[in-house]
């Protein structure tokens, strides 16, 4: 039978990434970010698109089809008339945005044949060892795949359904905008072809709230108003909200947003300028509290606090009034979430416990990285069959049951060598069965380590593959982290590693979070003060025997300290995206004050590093300050 494969791609807005599905198998997936090192690159993801095809050991004349994760022209449709009903106030936003649109977004299929065709003759004449322009010579015209487009939403619930766990499940999606939609509800469901059955795949749509009303957006409102950057900082917002107190709940109800009993709601326009201005909020917004918006990165007062906390809370009872509506609707026990508002992992956990669900899924790579997947998998299951000649076995394909998120580049000992000569560093080389607890001892002893193993995670989690590890325990290790290690906020928590079947005695939760996309309180009586936020909560991650190369890390620290749990945070400093290479990382290591570095059995120490290398990474690292 022949292979049915399928490559996915997201571009041009933020998070570009590809990703690759086999006969209903992830095979990789990646953000172009981790390439470029540009955080949240939005450039046409070359870099990815490789990574792929050379995890497959295919070309990209193998693929049936090549699918974009969006409909650019139903996008275009939505900014037009957005920009007509608020002309002529939004025209220095519409000059702005159209020469991009009619250089590239308005004709993506043209960009894409382009881009795909270069993509070719790149990789030819890499394999016959010639110049491209030769290449392009023989080649003429390269035949490509066929390309395909889905919605938006419909990747983002296709990225939460398929690879989740449950037969049948609601699915919701929350996010800023995709071509109209910012909110929508779907069932899932998923025929195993027992009794001579097909099998079968499919998502209906509910229904959906249109542009410009959108919980993802006002959260960005906020966001920006509170001095962080919108698609960026969100995470911070959400991180700060402990630290304030929901006063202005009421506030925001009475002014901003109008919910209705089913969760559906309305924003008052008269305060947000994001439709077609240059900022999020207007100037009555600025007006309604007493100020403007906090420059960027300024440092924050009790007012931003309590504004965080406060929006925060609007999120989850939202999202909850959202949730109960559609258990009651469907009678669906489980629920999938994908967009940028399931990654608020405060509202996961909320929902989890509060909400109606049984249990709840949540896509690892909720954003558009995520959409590329999901654009794959529904094109797979549903449109690729009126598309291809090998369609009989289309709805055959089981669904893949995602069970990690290691999807990106590994690299070998020998790479990890090359880039440790490139830097000119000393190492140790340990053996393998000693690493773990030689790692682990470290850690004990209270030193900062970057852990540097296996396949990148895909998704915006460190997830034990590209991470900083250290001791829970130290009451200094949260701020020594965040200030010399990250570079970052003092107030931003880190999140807790914990051995699955440990986490029920240190958390409250019943349920495993390997995404780390959860929140819950923490229980443990002894103190793991690094990991436990001021208001007593922690993201979790629960780590699973089959994650062999960050379980055994933890048993060790278990087995040394008598604590299940490791502080795991992203392998990155501010303002750029987490490692990917072996090279990357001992930049990272380098130039920050991390104490070792261990990628794969390869120990390196600080203290043995050259001076010249060291004042390199810095300079390359931090050349954008």
């Amino acid at each position: 039978m022949t292979k049915q494969i399928f490559l996915g791609i997201s571009a041009l807005y933020h998070d570009s990434a590809a990703a690759l599905i086999m006969d209903g198998e992830i095979i990789a997936a990646a953000q172009e970010e981790r390439f470029t090192r540009l955080k949240h690159d939005s450039s046409f993801p070359h870099h990815a698109i490789e990574f792929c095809l050379n995890t497959a050991q295919i070309e990209l004349d193998e693929l049936d089809a090549i699918v974009f994760y969006d409909k650019p022209l139903l996008k275009f449709e939505r900014l037009l008339e957005t920009y007509l009903a608020h002309s002529p106030r939004g025209f220095r936003s519409f000059a702005r945005a159209m020469p991009i649109w009619l250089k590239e977004k308005l004709y993506f299929k043209q960009l894409l044949r382009r881009e795909c065709r270069a993509l070719v003759h790149r990789r030819r004449a890499q394999a016959s060892n010639t110049t491209i322009e030769a290449q392009i010579a023989i080649d003429k015209t390269p035949v490509i795949p066929v390309l395909g487009f889905t919605e938006h939403h419909l990747s983002h619930a296709a990225s939460a359904f398929y690879p989740a766990p449950f037969q049948r499940a609601a699915v919701l999606c929350l996010d800023g905008v995709g071509e109209w939609a910012t909110s929508s509800a779907w069932i899932g469901e998923k025929a195993d072809g027992s009794q001579g059955a097909p099998t079968t795949h499919t998502l209906t749509p509910l229904w959906e709230l249109h542009f410009p009303h959108s919980l993802g957006l006002l959260y960005s409102a906020f966001t920006y108003y509170c001095g962080f950057k919108v698609n960026a900082g969100e995470y911070k917002l959400m991180g700060l909200a402990p630290y304030g107190k929901p006063v202005y709940v009421e506030f925001i109800y009475r002014h901003l947003i109008d919910v209705k009993e089913d969760g559906s709601f309305s924003l008052n326009m008269h305060y947000f300028d994001y439709p077609a201005g240059n900022v999020m909020v207007t100037q009555a917004f600025c007006d309604l509290f007493e100020g403007a918006a906090l420059a960027h990165d300024a440092p924050v007062t009790q007012k931003q606090k309590d504004l965080a906390a406060s929006i925060q809370v609007v999120i989850e009872e939202v999202v909850l009034k959202i949730a109960q509506h559609i258990h009651t609707s469907t009678g669906c026990d489980y629920l999938c979430l994908a967009g940028g508002v399931a990654l608020n992992c405060v509202a996961n956990g909320r929902l989890l416990q509060d909400g109606p669900f049984k249990d709840i899924w949540i896509q690892p790579a909720a954003g558009d990285a995520g959409g590329a997947l999901g654009a794959a998998l529904e094109y797979a299951y549903q449109l690729g069959e009126q598309s291809t000649d090998k369609s009989n076995t289309l709805l055959q394909l089981p669904a893949p049951d995602m069970q990690h998120a290691y999807l990106g580049p590994e690299y070998t000992l020998e790479q990890a060598l090359e880039a440790c000569s490139q830097w000119d560093v000393a190492y140790t080389h340990l053996p393998h069965d000693v690493i773990f607890a030689h790692t682990a001892q470290l850690a004990a002893d209270g030193h900062v380590i970057g852990w540097f193993q296996g396949r990148m995670e895909f998704g915006p989690r460190a997830l034990g593959h590209r991470s900083i590890i250290g001791d829970p325990r130290s009451t200094t290790m949260q701020s020594v982290m965040n200030l010399k290690i990250k570079q970052r906020e003092s107030f931003r928590p880190f999140a807790p590693a914990v051995l699955q079947e440990h986490a029920d005695q240190w958390f409250a939760m019943d349920k495993p979070s390997p995404y780390m996309l959860l929140v819950a309180d923490v229980l443990g009586a002894e103190p793991i003060p690094a990991v436990t936020h001021v208001d007593n909560s922690a993201r979790v991650q629960t780590v699973a025997p089959e994650q062999v190369y960050f379980y055994p890390l933890i048993q060790a620290f278990y087995n040394i300290t008598g604590v299940p749990i490791l502080i795991n945070t992203s392998f990155n400093v501010r303002g750029e995206p987490p490692v990917c290479s072996p090279s990357d990382a001992i930049r990272c290591f380098l130039a920050t004050d991390m104490d070792y570095l261990v990628i794969g059995d390869l120990v390196l120490n600080k203290a043995d590093m050259p001076v010249t290398s060291i004042k390199k990474a810095k300079e390359v690292t931090f050349a954008k300050d």
